[in-house]
């Protein structure tokens, strides 16, 4: 279930509420009993970042093999530096 932030406008109280998508919004602040209790704009929970989770997290193989062929073969990491040679 969703967590929903509320703030009553009269008094200033806010609180998390745990809740049902289909459940209607609440309304009567529990402190004070005002009908100015309302929902709140959230920022979301979790960000989406990347060219996609599905892309990434469900490749088939050896990861730590993987990891080692794209390692650099000079020290630099470069791969071909003057100092290195």
């Amino acid at each position: 279930m969703p967590i929903y932030a509320y703030s009553c406008s009269s008094c200033g109280y806010a609180e998390d509420v745990m809740q049902k998508m289909s459940d209607l919004p609440l309304s009567t602040c529990p402190k004070c009993g005002e009908e100015s209790f309302s929902k709140q704009v959230t920022a979301a929970g979790f960000a989406l970042k990347g060219s996609g989770w599905y892309a990434t997290d469900f490749k088939s193989g050896n990861k730590a093999a993987d990891k080692k062929e794209e390692a650099p073969s000079h020290a630099c990491g470069t791969g071909g530096c003057t100092a290195c040679s």
